[in-house]
């Protein structure tokens, strides 16, 4: 009777080969997930997608937790020189427009019962402006001394009446009650000049170019 219990040459080597097939099917999956860790431990920290775009913009540009008012008085203050490069930020009649250099769009509330308008008095040169864009908009008279009035055509009330400075971008911005006519004038380096505003309406100017002093 044959005693010998060795396994035949070609069992060993059709085994070496399963063997060898598994420990290389084990190795790539390893691979795989630790690529898939480094590419999530890329980002801020969290999953990309628990974050909105609104968020994402915001906290990029050192915005983060702002509502409408308040990036919009912290862009128009920034000196142009330090004016966040890819941000767009354009101020519509009901809502603050965002977009960035990498594809991400959003948009912030204004509320209902506000209005943003801002002013660029001018002596010789100015542009055509209806939606103020905070991150591109310049003006000529930066840093400059200027008396501001702004009276409800309804009940002759002021609902601004004082002395303010231009932002470094030669615009002044306002926060004026939602559907309103008023009359604005600006005085500046000896001109005068005046305007009729509206902050009625979807379509309304949130940009007044047009004041030249004279």
């Amino acid at each position: 009777m044959n005693t010998n219990t060795s396994t035949p040459p070609r069992i060993l080597r059709q085994g070496r080969r399963w063997l060898a097939a598994g420990l290389g099917t084990a190795l790539l999956a390893s691979s795989l997930a630790l690529s898939g860790c480094a590419s999530g431990a890329s980002g801020s920290g969290g999953p990309a997608s628990s974050a909105s775009p609104a968020d994402v913009i915001l906290s990029s540009h050192g915005l983060a937790g702002r509502d409408a008012a308040g990036v919009i008085d912290a862009l128009e203050a920034q000196d142009v020189d330090d004016r966040p490069a890819g941000l767009t930020a354009s101020v519509r009649p009901d809502e603050l427009m965002l977009a960035d250099g990498a594809g991400h769009q959003a948009s912030l509330p204004i509320p209902e019962d506000r209005f943003y308008l801002s002013v660029a008095p001018y002596v010789s040169q100015t542009h055509e402006c209806h939606y103020h864009s905070l991150t591109t908009c310049t003006g000529e008279l930066g840093d400059t001394d200027v008396r501001i009035r702004v009276t409800d055509d309804a009940t002759g009330e002021a609902l601004v009446d004082g002395a303010m400075t231009t932002a470094d971008n030669g615009f002044i911005g306002l926060w004026l009650p939602r559907g309103i006519r008023a009359t604005l004038s600006v005085e500046a380096d000896g001109g005068t000049a005046t305007a009729a505003v509206s902050t009625s309406g979807d379509e309304a100017a949130t940009c007044l170019t047009t004041l030249q002093l004279s």
